[in-house]
């Protein structure tokens, strides 16, 4: 009888255990992070211009330069918090960071998971390798060894359009696959046209665009039901858009204008 209460009671703090968790989830308020006394904001580190480590180990990019516009409008500090491409979405279902502006392509998928706002920034996601490999049609790539960063909308772009026997090469991260493709692995990428500019920089010349995937944008990430907070981060942004502050950050990390898929608000 004892030993039925006792496991009765343990059952009990498991179950207050599981709701504690599930409280991490659920949906948040602007009142609830100005309580916390700081905003915890997820983003990249491993994806320039987007998301870097400047020189003083800091994160920095055209993400941190939008979450610390955004800890201001909310009027209190910001915790930059590190995350991958696999983890960010985790990250912010079980409460380790309450924001996500972490270069998130907004897809279906997707936003059945988080609450995506509207757009801040955008790129555009093709398939890129070596010169002299025909890689110009989703069939050219029969045969073919291509490299994606897990988990991204690159990865999910060239699964849905290889042929069957493509090998398809998952890595941790774009950097690791830029690598695959410098040093052989890989005969060519899923990629954005930002991880293309660098590439071009470093290995001009060995290496050219074969077709488009998609145009994609990305949106600020929230828990699923934050209804107000969401509409908070909708009116920041149309207003950074209309005061030309998102034009200057794109200006300041990309060197050009704000994309027009991007800029229009709703």
């Amino acid at each position: 009888m004892n030993m039925t209460r006792r496991g009765m009671m343990l059952l009990a703090g498991a179950s207050l255990m599981a709701g504690a968790i599930f409280s991490t989830a659920s949906a948040q308020t602007v009142e609830q992070i100005k309580s916390q006394g700081a905003v915890k904001i997820g983003m990249l580190v491993d994806f320039p211009p987007f998301g870097i480590m400047n020189e003083s180990n800091q994160p920095d990019g055209y993400d941190a330069d939008v979450a610390k516009l955004l800890a201001k409008e909310l009027g209190v500090p910001v915790t930059i918090v590190p995350v991958t491409g696999p983890n960010r979405i985790p990250y912010l279902l079980s409460g380790q960071v309450d924001i996500l502006v972490a270069s998130l392509g907004i897809t279906p998928e997707r936003a059945e998971k988080v609450a995506f706002s509207e757009p801040y920034a955008g790129i555009k996601i093709s398939v890129y390798g070596l010169q002299d490999v025909d890689m110009t049609a989703p069939e050219k790539l029969s045969g073919k060894k291509i490299g994606v960063a897990r988990a991204s909308t690159q990865d999910v772009a060239v699964t849905k359009i290889a042929p069957k026997d493509a090998t398809i090469q998952r890595f941790d991260d774009d950097a690791s696959a830029v690598q695959a493709l410098l040093s052989g692995q890989v005969e060519g990428l899923g990629v954005s046209n930002v991880v293309i500019n660098q590439i071009e920089q470093a290995a001009p010349g060995r290496f050219n665009e074969k077709f488009p995937l998609q145009q994609q944008v990305q949106g600020i990430a929230l828990k699923p039901g934050s209804t107000e907070l969401l509409a908070f981060v909708n009116t920041f942004l149309k207003k950074v858009k209309a005061d030309g502050e998102l034009g200057k950050i794109h200006e300041k990390w990309l060197q050009s204008p704000l994309p027009d898929f991007v800029g229009a608000t709703k």
